[in-house]
C-alpha cells in the first residue's frame, strides 16, 4: 500500500527540514510528501525545493491564506496514495512511521490516531502545566471507549484513500483555530468505522505552545470553533452539566470577565507570575483560566 503524508503548513521554513530529513530514514519508501504552503510567507517554497531534491516531497503553494482545512483538502485530494496521512510541519517522524501507519491500515478498515509526545523548551507555563498536561491528555486519549475516539482526531492521523472520499473532504467554514480536525473525525465515525487510538507510536511534536498567553488565546478560539461543531452535529459532543462542585463555580465565574483582550491580558500577568509561585497554585491557575477562555470562547462564538 503506497503512503501519502499531507502537511499543512504557514511560516514553516524552519521547521520543515526536521520533518523531511525523519521522512529520509523511513523504513518505508513508497511514500510521497506533500507540503501544502497556506500562504508563503517566508519562502518555504525554495526550502521544500531544495529539500524535495533527494526526498520525495512537493508543494501546492496557495497565494493567499485560506485556512488548515482548505490546505489539508488541497493535499488530500491531489495525493496518490493507498493510506493518507496527516501531519503537521513541526512533527519529527520515527523511523517506522509510515510503515506503521500502512501496516494498521492492511489490518482493518480503520481511521488511526497516533498520539504525539510533545518536546517543550524550558519556559515557566511547560514546567507550570505544558509538560504536565501533555501527559494528561495521552493517558486520557488511550483510556477513551471507542465510540469517543474520534474526539482525538489531530495533527498525526490516517485514513484509507477510499474512506476519505467516501467521508469527503474538511469543512472549510472552519477557519480559525481548532475543530476542523475532530469535525472531520466525527464524520469518519459516522461510517462506522472503528477509530484506534494505535500504541507504539513515539511522534515527537517540536511545537507545542510555550506560553499561557498563547495557550489561553487558542483555549478561547477554540471555544468559538466548538460552536461551529454544535451548530453542524447538534449533539454529538454532550453538553456540559450545571456548575455543582467549588471548581466548576469558579470557571463559570472567571469565564464572565473572558473575551479577546482580557485573555490576552490574562495570559501575559500569568507568564509573569508563575515563575514565583508553588507549583501546586501555578498549575491551578493556568488550569482555570483556561477553562474560563475555552467557556467564554463557546459563550461569546459569533459576536
Amino acid at each position: 500500500m503506497r503512503a501519502s503524508i499531507v502537511v499543512p503548513s504557514r511560516g514553516g521554513a524552519a521547521r520543515l527540514p526536521v520533518l523531511v530529513a525523519s521522512l529520509r530514514a523511513q523504513t518505508v519508501q513508497d511514500v510521497e510528501m506533500i507540503v501544502v504552503l497556506d500562504g508563503d510567507i517566508d519562502d518555504s517554497e525554495t526550502v521544500v525545493r531544495r529539500l524535495g531534491a533527494d526526498a520525495p516531497v512537493r508543494s501546492i503553494v496557495f497565494p493567499e491564506n485560506r485556512g488548515r482545512a482548505a490546505a489539508l483538502n488541497a493535499g488530500f485530494f491531489d495525493a496518490t496514495g493507498d493510506v493518507l496521512i496527516r501531519a503537521d510541519d513541526d512533527l519529527e517522524l520515527e523511523s517506522d512511521f509510515v510503515e506503521h501507519h500502512v501496516r494498521l491500515h492492511a489490518e482493518s478498515s480503520r481511521g488511526v490516531i497516533a498520539m504525539c509526545k510533545d518536546v517543550f523548551p524550558d519556559t515557566p507555563y511547560a514546567r507550570a502545566y505544558g509538560i504536565e498536561a501533555d501527559e494528561d491528555i495521552r493517558s486520557a486519549a488511550f483510556a477513551t471507549p471507542p465510540d469517543r475516539t474520534w474526539q482525538w482526531w489531530s495533527g498525526n492521523v490516517s485514513t484509507t484513500a477510499d474512506d476519505f472520499r467516501r467521508v469527503g473532504g474538511y469543512d472549510e467554514d472552519f477557519r480559525a483555530y481548532g475543530w476542523e480536525d475532530i469535525e472531520w473525525g466525527y464524520r469518519l465515525h459516522l461510517l462506522e468505522r472503528e477509530i484506534l487510538i494505535a500504541p507504539g507510536f513515539t511522534t515527537l511534536h517540536h511545537g507545542p505552545v510555550t506560553s499561557t498567553v498563547e495557550r489561553l488565546e487558542r483555549a478561547y478560539a477554540s471555544g468559538a470553533a466548538f460552536e461551529k461543531f454544535v451548530s453542524k452535529h447538534g449533539n454529538a459532543w454532550p453538553a456540559p452539566g450545571p456548575a455543582t462542585s467549588t471548581w466548576d463555580r469558579l470557571v463559570v465565574a472567571t469565564s464572565r470577565a473572558a473575551n479577546v483582550r482580557t485573555v490576552s491580558y490574562a495570559g501575559r500577568a500569568l507568564d509573569r507570575t508563575i515563575p514565583v509561585l508553588p507549583h501546586y497554585v501555578a498549575h491551578k491557575l493556568v488550569a482555570l483560566t483556561l477553562q474560563a477562555s475555552a467557556r467564554a470562547g463557546r459563550q461569546r462564538a459569533g459576536r
